[in-house]
């Protein structure tokens, strides 16, 4: 029998200052957010394995390890919350991402208002997430998620469209759309919760290019690191590689050389640029200074819990995080039980 075919993983994170951090509350707090899941009974046997297995918990541990135990409840809920999105949202068209859309977005503009008849768990779940998270943020944080977080379920209907199509996008526009679908902007929220750091600082320009600079480096992570699974389910159409490799007529990898190349280069901006931030005054730079530290840690954080969960790499992840030799998968047509198509730290 012929050996299937391997190609190497860039590492792009392989000189970046910041190192792996555990949030200590992490531990504790696992549980409670698992139960809160648990409660609402919407998934069957098998998507509860993959959320588990997924371990969502240790993906808010690892992105926000300063943030204290109140805090981080919301961070790991949020990171369930994209998962839950997912589910709804992964086997429908444009049309059909559009209503879930709409039902997440009502509820974190109504979290007090009951929910009406009939309507998909997803609605409960979201409102029940927004009640906690607003008790334990500042005002202008609240504010700036529920505007990130509505223009990333938006976007998703776009996703949503492209899949049911088979549409392949260009290299910018890709860019583009997957800096909102892979949802990078609600999951600075649990960054500011504490700050409360004023608009006109938020909305800086050079904030604003760090905050770009991160999500770009979250969108080109989980591209890496799902695209084996997503070619070999057939879904490889939404991924960096395939856009790369479909546009430039390349293999794979020089598509992967072309990946890691700019990678690096959004990873080395966003080291520069926060090496020349403007001042607001002693008290807010102090703040915007904790708030620049913890985007670099959430870089570093969503890219070690990818190899510590089995969501890309199975039970291989620490190995594929040392050796960084992955067999590319046969193309079967079908996921694996435990992954959910989806940009939201997608498969």
């Amino acid at each position: 029998m012929l050996a299937l075919p391997q190609f190497y993983l860039p590492d792009p994170l392989a000189q970046w200052p910041w190192k792996r951090e555990l949030n200590p509350h992490y531990e504790r707090v696992k549980p409670a957010t698992e139960a809160w899941v648990r409660s609402f009974q919407f998934l069957n046997a098998r998507s509860q394995r993959s959320f588990e297995r997924c371990n969502f918990a240790l993906l808010g541990g690892l992105a926000y390890p300063s943030i204290d135990r109140d805090r981080l409840r919301v961070a790991c809920d949020l990171m369930a919350l994209f998962y839950i999105f997912d589910y709804f949202t992964d086997k429908v068209d444009g049309k059909g991402a559009r209503v879930y859309a709409e039902v997440v977005v009502d509820a974190l503009r109504n979290p007090r208002a009951k929910r009406p008849h009939g309507e998909p768990k997803l609605g409960e779940i979201t409102r029940q997430f927004w009640l906690h998270a607003m008790r334990n943020s500042c005002r202008s944080a609240q504010k700036r998620f529920i505007t990130t977080f509505t223009k990333y379920a938006y976007a998703v209907i776009d996703e949503a469209s492209d899949r049911a199509k088979g549409n392949i996008r260009r290299i910018t526009d890709y860019l583009r759309l997957t800096r909102l679908t892979a949802g990078p902007y609600p999951c600075f929220f649990p960054l500011e919760m504490d700050l409360n750091l004023p608009d006109k600082v938020m909305a800086h320009p050079s904030i604003e290019l760090l905050q770009s600079l991160a999500a770009e480096s979250l969108v080109l992570g989980n591209d890496l690191y799902s695209y084996n699974i997503e070619q070999a389910a057939g879904h490889g159409g939404h991924n960096i590689i395939t856009v790369v490799m479909n546009e430039k007529k390349v293999d794979l990898h020089h598509a992967l050389d072309w990946v890691a190349e700019y990678h690096g280069q959004v990873l080395s901006e966003f080291q520069a640029q926060r090496r020349v931030l403007p001042s607001w005054g002693p008290i807010t730079d102090r703040k915007v200074k904790k708030y620049v530290e913890r985007l670099a840690q959430f870089i570093r954080g969503i890219d070690c819990w990818a190899f510590e969960t089995e969501r890309y790499f199975g039970t291989k992840g620490r190995e594929v995080q040392k050796q960084r030799i992955v067999t590319l998968l046969p193309q079967t047509g079908a996921l694996t039980p435990m992954l959910v198509p989806g940009k939201g730290f997608d498969t």
